[in-house]
């Protein structure tokens, strides 16, 4: 008898390790694929944050571009070019002293698109009649063009507005240009380096190169593109990296985003590269242990096995399979789906009160007294030891109980096999995964969580909109979004230094958390920039809770004085997620355009 044993646990261990050695083949190639899907996720994002800036950036710079453009003097000045020139560097020289703008291009082009006057070097005269598309759109549809263009001096990102005199006659454009550097600066801070690449059929029109770098005939614009990256790109052949979008390699994700001009021709590609070492891995991290965790509950549950095969082909010799189960260190009971039959000295060590069998059957009809039903959990069932029923005919599947004994939460994977046909003999296991289960609440909650403010973070603000638009047009009901953003952040961060900036966010955020309803969510979605979604409430409800924050945080006075701007909308039924967030945050551009410490609503 023993020798057959022998046989027969040796077979199940072979067999084990066999396909253990599978599955952890299958759990490499499954990381990699995770992996992978990590840094293209992050790659996606780093695109739209690129876009978003750019967008930022043309808007900002149409603004200047308008501002100038509606001067009344401009049209005078034109006919006294000394007094132009003085006026624009006057203006420009604001420009640069008071606001963010830091290096402003502008460009005076009479009504023949000739230029009049350039604000970065002594040339003009030259004339744009057929190499600037753009200008002759702007003065034959007298309308507003904002765009990316490659001009004589380099890539940069333009707005064009027509100026008119009294009479409505149109007298010439202001150009404004911008550049790439401030948003290079950006990125750099996001941990992103930037190479902006033009592509070479369009080098070629560039006659007066701003930073004088080439890279295989292809112009870099932005003066602080690394020089290990630059080399990196030469070695590699650049014009490569501009037909991918994406790729991960020698430690870096390499992303791609096309810049084209007004009609949509690619004139160039803004490479960004961003270290993999600095992306967070917590879902790799968990997933490795989630598998890493089944593997070992795998051994168990075929250590299991090789217990209630020895328990089958050795029942005669009870003494020996008694000393047997009561080494494992799982809780492993004998059932008849009626009452427990047998328990092994682990069942014990759970649930103290009881010495013997007999006590706990006094007592308890069954194990699934102390069941807690939750989701994801098994529950006792509408009918007895219906939960081992279902254990029994969904072996393939992972089967899971939380238990409440003496106060104390526990869990426990549950296996369970017939070992008597003749009668009805059960065997079920109880393995404790307790600490493994509180492990992955933590991390669910990490993932949802800003490491900073202890608020909610971006990924949960893109998973809590999506549910709250859902159940506001399935329902009926309304939802209204408020978005703040503490002024002059930078200037705090400046003068006191990062860490009173973040004492700042930590103090701030938990002040507007506790003044909101329980229903409400919080969210940090970057920096200084909160997100507060607000169910069950429409535009003209949430404008007030605003208005009360505002004037709230504005007397706080704590750390460092502070105000926030804020801007309010409602989300209109049908409308998709991306949409309302854009509604929102030009609502936040209004109101820090118009003065800060106020709230606009949309």
């Amino acid at each position: 008898m023993q020798k057959k044993s022998f046989i027969l646990i040796f077979l199940i261990v072979m067999v084990a390790f066999f396909m253990l050695w599978h599955y952890m083949d299958y759990i490499k190639h499954e990381k990699k694929d995770l992996e992978y899907r990590i840094y293209k996720e992050e790659a996606l994002f780093m695109q739209k944050n690129l876009a978003s800036m750019i967008d930022e950036k043309k808007k900002s710079t149409t603004a200047i571009a308008l501002t100038l453009a509606s001067n009344e003097m401009l049209p005078i000045l034109i006919k006294n070019k000394k007094e132009l020139h003085k006026k624009i560097n006057s203006l420009i020289f604001n420009f640069e002293h008071y606001t963010n703008y830091k290096n402003i291009w502008v460009h005076i082009i009479d009504k023949d698109a000739n230029s009049i006057y350039r604000s970065w070097t002594t040339l003009k005269g030259d004339t744009f009649c057929q190499t600037r598309e753009d200008l002759q759109y702007a003065i034959k549809k007298r309308e507003t063009v904002s765009l990316i263009s490659v001009d004589i001096f380099s890539i940069n990102i333009k707005a064009i507005v027509p100026f008119y005199n009294k009479k409505n006659e149109l007298i010439g454009l202001v150009e404004v240009v911008s550049h790439f550097n401030s948003i290079s600066k950006k990125l750099k801070k996001l941990g992103v380096d930037s190479v902006v690449v033009v592509n070479e059929e369009y080098s070629k029109y560039i006659k007066y190169p701003f930073t004088n770098m080439y890279i295989q005939k292809c112009y870099i614009a932005n003066f602080d593109a690394p020089q290990s990256l630059q080399e990196y790109l030469k070695n590699n052949n650049i014009k490569q990296y501009c037909k991918d979008m994406t790729r991960v390699e020698n430690g870096y994700i390499v992303s791609a985003y096309p810049l084209k001009d007004y009609d949509g021709h690619k004139l160039g590609f803004y490479i960004m590269f961003k270290k993999t070492e600095t992306i967070s891995t917590e879902g790799l991290d968990f997933f490795v242990f989630r598998w890493s965790v089944f593997a070992i509950l795998l051994l168990m549950a075929l250590a299991g096995v090789v217990n209630i095969t020895l328990y089958y082909m050795m029942r005669k010799q009870k003494s020996y399979y008694k000393n047997i189960i009561d080494t494992s260190s799982n809780i492993m009971l004998v059932n008849d789906k009626k009452k427990i039959i047998d328990a092994n000295k682990t069942f014990f060590e759970y649930f103290k009160k009881y010495k013997t069998v007999d006590e706990f059957r006094k007592e308890n009809t069954c194990i699934c007294n102390y069941y807690v039903e939750e989701e994801g959990y098994l529950d006792k069932g509408s009918v007895a030891y219906g939960w081992l029923d279902f254990v029994l005919a969904n072996k393939d599947k992972i089967n899971k109980v939380k238990m409440e004994i003496d106060g104390e939460i526990y869990y426990f994977l549950v296996n369970a096999s017939l070992i008597s046909q003749e009668k009805e003999h059960y065997s079920v296991i109880f393995s404790d995964i307790t600490k493994e289960e509180e492990y992955k609440k933590e991390l669910e909650i990490l993932n949802v969580k800003d490491t900073l403010t202890n608020v909610y973070n971006r990924r949960y603000y893109e998973q809590a909109i999506e549910k709250e638009m859902y159940n506001a047009k399935r329902y009926g009901y309304n939802l209204a979004v408020i978005m703040l953003d503490i002024d002059f952040f930078k200037k705090i961060n400046d003068e006191h230094g990062h860490s009173v900036g973040d004492e700042v966010l930590v103090f701030y955020a938990k002040l507007i958390e506790h003044s909101l309803r329980e229903s409400d969510s919080l969210c940090r979605i970057g920096g200084e920039e909160f997100i507060i979604i607000l169910p069950h409430t429409n535009r003209d409800d949430a404008y007030k809770i605003a208005e009360k924050l505002r004037i709230f945080i504005q007397k706080s006075k704590k750390i460092v004085p502070i105000t926030i701007s804020f801007g309010v909308t409602e989300y209109i039924s049908g409308e998709s997620k991306d949409y309302l967030y854009k509604r929102v945050d030009e609502a936040l551009y209004e109101a820090k355009e118009s003065g800060r410490n106020r709230v606009v609503a949309k």
